[in-house]
């Protein structure tokens, strides 16, 4: 036999085992592919699974609508993977009595099934307002209670012209939580902060009393975050 033949006869074999091995890693290539697409639609579920759901139902007057703070606090939920469900009844210079008074939000609470209900009015920095607080806020929680959402004081801040009294305005809020066994969303006590260590009040708007969309913004963040503490 030649010494050509033989030549070709190796060449030819040692193309017909690169040939089969190249159809071998091709096939584990496949095989893989395969195999890992469930685990890609399994992560890909969990993704869509780690996304909550949550029923909120915001219960104030024009500091709660302004600058469409609800729309906003959606906003930020769906950067933490929240998927935010808000209802909102908030009519000018209301205070919780008057929403009690009228009925409409018990019945919400009761037919829902929210998880975080929000109270708010005025500043509430004098006697009556504090009273307001504490014995409404007991009623609402009662409410909540019996529904399963937890109840939330939307804490408000005082106009530029009342700053002086922005510490009674925080305590009234904390305690009147405090007492009702409900949570506080310190939204207040975040602006006085930022005041006290800046000389900054641009969260306030033109009219020196309700928010800036600066100011909008920090409460809705706030919001989100007394949302996530409390969401166990």
């Amino acid at each position: 036999m030649s010494k050509a033949r033989i030549f070709r006869m190796k060449k030819n074999n040692i193309d017909s085992i690169v040939l089969y091995k190249k159809k071998q890693l091709i096939l584990l290539v496949v095989i893989s592919f395969w195999c890992t697409l469930p685990i890609l639609a399994s992560c890909l579920d969990n993704e869509t699974t780690q996304i909550k759901t949550i029923k909120v139902l915001f219960i104030g007057n024009s500091l709660t609508y302004y600058n469409e703070l609800p729309k906003l606090v959606k906003e930020r939920a769906m950067l933490q993977n929240i998927h935010l469900k808000a209802d909102v009844v908030a009519y000018p210079n209301y205070a919780i009595e008057d929403h009690w008074n009228d009925g409409d939000v018990q019945k919400l609470i009761a037919n829902n099934n929210y998880h975080f209900v929000f109270i708010q009015q005025g500043p509430s920095s004098q006697a009556i307002g504090r009273t307001m607080l504490f014995e409404y806020g007991k009623k609402f929680k009662k409410t909540c209670h019996d529904n399963n959402s937890k109840l939330v004081y939307f804490m408000v801040w005082p106009s530029k012209t009342y700053y002086r009294t922005f510490d009674r305005v925080i305590a009234n809020y904390k305690d009147a939580a405090l007492a009702n066994n409900a949570i506080i969303c310190p939204v207040g006590a975040i602006w006085k902060a930022n005041f006290d260590a800046t000389g900054d009040l641009s969260y306030y708007g033109i009219d020196g009393f309700h928010p800036s969309l600066k100011g909008s913004k920090v409460a809705a963040q706030t919001i989100i975050t007394t949302l996530i503490e409390n969401l166990k």
